[in-house]
């Protein structure tokens, strides 16, 4: 019988890969076109809770993008309280697959792939949903995923403004000041709420509330802006979906009713947003079946929970990257 080696990548090999801006993004835009023309399989997550969703929890992630010839499947921790620890809130392993076989192909740490692929839907959502000449960010969140986020959006906007807020004074402060050294320009960090996010441009909301509370007002919001809120518990009022000219999700079967958590839950499970009000799934915006932005004056919501499609795409970049470079082991398996 044949032997069978599995690539891994453990978490120095990932950094040693260095994958680019460009690299990450055009993986996900890539998936999330195939997503669009009905190339991809998208279970929605499923969770495990060991204790209390108080202490974290898993989310384990399926998917398959057909061009890449690849399936994945993606277990992450997300447990708050990690930061005493000196550990991240969010650690993961991601495997990949061969679909005609079912013979397994990689083990990867996907602790960065996690915080990437989130930070380039969000950003690859503003290339098509934001103004183009949008030049304030105001993100609330540091998890994470939330340096991507702003690294990958001021790529592609080069943004004159950026204010930064999170619960923690520590956390805010250490945040900005990796963003300064990282961007090589001023990041405002601000003590509130409101100060962050009122009358920017792109508005983000990646926050690690431990239940729904309103804190981001709809009145903050100014006609044409991009709004991203993506928090695990809601923190949004309820008419802000009122001022919404379109809303996107990325994945309707992950984000309709009868699923836990997220921003716009409440807004689902009380008939508010239904496939039928809902604009658009993202991928159908990339892969040129629908419209972004038409105009200057649109003002769009997009809620995204996370594309197991994009875990293996990302996935699948650093595997054939690190194959050029000489970089990873070979685990035997058979």
């Amino acid at each position: 019988m044949s032997e069978i080696w599995i690539d891994y990548l453990n978490f120095p090999d990932v950094e040693a890969l260095n994958l680019t801006n460009q690299e990450i993004l055009d993986a996900v835009e890539t998936c999330l076109s195939a997503q669009g023309r009905g190339e991809t399989v998208i279970e929605p997550r499923v969770h495990l809770v060991p204790e209390s969703s108080d202490k974290g929890h898993f989310n384990v992630l399926r998917g398959y993008v057909k061009p890449l010839g690849v399936a994945g499947f993606k277990i992450v921790g997300d447990f708050v309280d990690n930061y005493k620890q000196g550990l991240p809130s969010e650690l993961a392993v991601l495997n990949l697959f061969d679909p005609e076989t079912g013979v397994p192909k990689a083990i990867i740490d996907a602790t960065a792939i996690t915080e990437m692929r989130t930070g380039a839907v969000t950003a690859i959502g503003a290339k098509y949903l934001a103004r183009k000449d949008s030049k304030v960010l105001g993100h609330v969140g540091t998890r994470g995923t939330s340096y991507w986020n702003i690294r990958l959006m001021d790529h592609l906007f080069d943004f004159e403004e950026i204010r930064v807020h999170s619960r923690r004074p520590e956390s805010r402060e250490a945040f900005g000041a990796r963003l300064e050294q990282d961007l090589g320009k001023k990041v405002i960090v601000t003590d509130n709420w409101q100060d962050c996010l009122e009358g920017a441009d792109i508005m983000v909301e990646a926050t690690r509330l431990p239940e729904p509370q309103p804190m981001f007002k709809t009145e903050w919001i100014k006609n044409g802006a991009y709004v991203v809120p993506y928090g695990t518990m809601s923190a949004l009022e309820f008419d802000i979906t009122d001022i919404m000219d379109k809303i996107l999700v990325d994945d309707w079967g992950q984000c309709g009713p009868g699923r836990p958590y997220g921003a716009l839950r409440r807004h689902v499970d009380e008939g508010k947003l239904t496939q039928e009000t809902l604009y658009a799934e993202m991928g159908e915006v990339v892969a040129g079946k629908k419209p972004g932005r038409e105009s200057d004056d649109e003002t769009i919501l997009f809620w995204h929970r996370g594309l197991s499609s994009t875990d293996v795409a990302l996935g699948a970049a650093m595997v054939e990257k690190a194959a050029k470079l000489g970089i990873g082991q070979k685990l035997r398996f058979k």
